[in-house]
């Protein structure tokens, strides 16, 4: 079964392989080990992605990782077991369905990788703890080296030594690396530079840097124009997919009641999958009755923690939800790609201007994209989970109540993990490690839904109106390329308008991390493009748990008041000779 070209031959075998091992119930799938493993992951990727929303935003699927992780702990605790002879129930794939895709890979590859990304693991971490050292204060350490110069440092151009950022360049696909950095020196490169030259007369000299109406307003408000601009494309793209997905299958039924059905080839997994499938469903009235009652309990609920929006206007939400919810469901298993912020964005204009700004507009469309986002991208996972279920004999109701039991985890720990965060560093100082980029980003969003254009800096409109349109048409040549342009494809190489605006506020030091990460999987792919498939993944996922991880610690040690020894700053020349002379003297 390894590898393969997924020819017919061997996906029959896949099935019969497993003929003759039983399919526990339901019941029996959800195990404690199970749960406690995912307790224990839940923990280990909820400081990994909080620290990378805080940070940056830019979050890559961390599949691998979670996968190679749950399966070396599971694994290994039936092993162990097994050997005191206290095994009772034996490690199936129903138990633990994130094993799905090392199925095919020989045992021994699965074990390399567990190793690999072990190895990277404490390497990052032992990285991130020799870093700590050195940063006694803002601006202290290894983050803050200027490999390019002070001049480009001032401007975020710099390699920060992020293991973590390394390793998601090294899993993000290339275009995406190369378009982060293709907007860092559009905009900290040209356009601020350009704009700042205008202070004293697009904007006011006496505007603190920090405020939306001087040059943070040009950024954030520009990076809100494509990336809105980005969305709006995506969201009418995926509508138009999902329909002519829809009369695509209702042509194809009417040719199959056509046909003879002796001439029908029943798939021997197809059938297996889906008699197991649909031996367990979910009822109706659960499904419906469920969401009914978590309507009406939000309903009442959520405006006593955000008494701007008013009862009605969550009964609104609940309502048009399910339609949102099904359509990003839909173009997620079509595209694999999950349009929920975008849709969270929708929620954020529409509830913000509903309110108005004397009736805190602005913090009523930031709950409101919270609510919707919560639904729509709930929607999305569960399909996928669905998914990986049908894969492997799963049972829907067992992977509906691990999905419920994970969403519960996260209730809990993810507020934890925030907090600890909260509490230990500045999040929000646009200066600091976690300036929570997409904060100020959304916030931006439902001052436009509340305040209008009269918000925004002088001559910001024209440039936001450029930017939007300029992403609607970057990604309507991207689709028609894809379309109809298949000899050299040359889609591949046009920037994403999304991923281009995200250094737009932040600057270009992550971006030259996961071009690094880039070039380190080029070079490796080069020379062993077999072992680069194998095993970078393994290793970046190692790279982004070790140096995320050490989060913890340093979050504690923060809180307990114990700091770093010592402050490794970089000064220019002139300034070191100021700082020797007041030391001196």
């Amino acid at each position: 079964m390894e590898g393969g070209d997924g020819g017919g031959g061997d996906e029959v075998a896949l099935e019969r392989a497993f003929e003759e091992m039983p399919v526990p119930p339901w019941q029996n799938q959800i195990t404690i080990r199970a749960m406690v493993t995912s307790l224990v992951l839940s923990l280990v990727f909820n400081v990994i992605v909080c620290k990378l929303n805080l940070s940056t935003g830019v979050i890559p699927s961390l599949n691998v990782a979670a996968g190679l992780l749950g399966f070396a702990a599971v694994k290994a605790w039936t092993v162990t077991i097994e050997k005191c002879g206290f095994l009772k129930q034996p490690f199936t794939r129903q138990e633990n369905t994130l094993r799905w895709p090392i199925l095919n890979s020989p045992p021994k590859k699965g074990g390399k990788q567990v190793w690999v990304l072990f190895k990277s693991f404490v390497s990052s971490f032992l990285w991130a703890f020799f870093q700590w050292f050195f940063t006694a204060a803002d601006g202290c350490g290894f983050s803050s080296f200027p490999t390019f110069g002070l001049q480009a440092y001032n401007r975020r151009f710099y390699f920060d030594f992020s293991a973590t950022y390394v390793g998601v360049g090294m899993i993000c696909p290339y275009m995406v690396n190369v378009s982060l950095l293709i907007g860092a020196i559009i905009s900290w490169g040209i356009m601020w530079p350009v704009i700042e030259s205008k202070k004293g007369d697009w904007y006011s000299a006496d505007i603190p840097a920090s405020s939306l109406h001087g040059i943070q307003g040009y950024r954030v408000f520009l990076a809100i124009a494509i990336i809105l601009g980005d969305g709006l494309f995506q969201v009418i793209y995926m509508v138009v997919v999902t329909l002519k997905s829809f009369v695509q299958q209702l042509l194809q039924k009417t040719d199959a009641h056509n046909e003879s059905e002796e001439g029908a080839l029943v798939d021997y997994n197809e059938m297996r999958r889906t008699e197991f499938f649909l031996k367990d469903q979910i009822p109706d009235s659960v499904a419906i009755g469920g969401y009914a009652a978590l309507a009406l309990l939000s309903t009442f609920v959520v405006p006593l923690i955000f008494p701007q929006l008013k009862w009605y206007q969550i009964l609104v939400a609940y309502v048009f939800a399910p339609v949102l919810a099904f359509c990003n469901a839909y173009g997620c298993g079509l595209t694999d790609w999950s349009l929920a912020s975008n849709y969270g964005k929708l929620a954020i204009l529409v509830f913000s201007s509903w309110v108005g700004l004397d009736h805190g507009g602005v913090l009523a469309g930031l709950a409101s994209c919270g609510v919707m986002m919560s639904i729509v991208s709930t929607a999305s996972d569960l399909m996928q989970d669905f998914k990986t279920g049908y894969l492997t004999l799963s049972s829907p109701r067992s992977m509906f109540i691990s999905q419920v039991y994970g969403t519960a985890m996260g209730c809990v720990l993810s507020p934890m993990v925030f907090w600890c965060f909260y509490k230990a560093y500045s999040v929000g100082d646009p200066e600091g490690s976690y300036p929570a980029p997409y904060a100020l980003m959304y916030r931006g969003i439902a001052l436009l839904g509340v305040e209008g254009f009269d918000s925004l800096p002088k001559n910001c409109l024209k440039l936001v109106v450029v930017c939007f349109l300029a992403a609607l048409l970057i990604n309507l040549v991207i689709k028609l390329l894809r379309e109809y342009e298949t000899k050299y494809r040359i889609y591949r190489v046009i920037p994403s308008p999304m991923c281009m605006a995200i250094p737009f506020y932040l600057g270009g030091y992550f971006a030259i991390d996961m071009c690094i990460g880039s070039l380190i999987l080029f070079v490796w792919e080069m020379k062993n493009k077999k072992k680069a498939s194998d095993f970078a993944p393994a290793v970046a996922s190692g790279l982004i748990c070790g140096d995320s991880l050490w989060g913890i610690p340093a979050a504690i040690l923060a809180l307990a008041g114990v700091k770093p020894p010592i402050c490794m700053k970089f000064l220019s020349a002139k300034a070191n000779k100021r700082v020797d002379s007041l030391l001196g003297g």
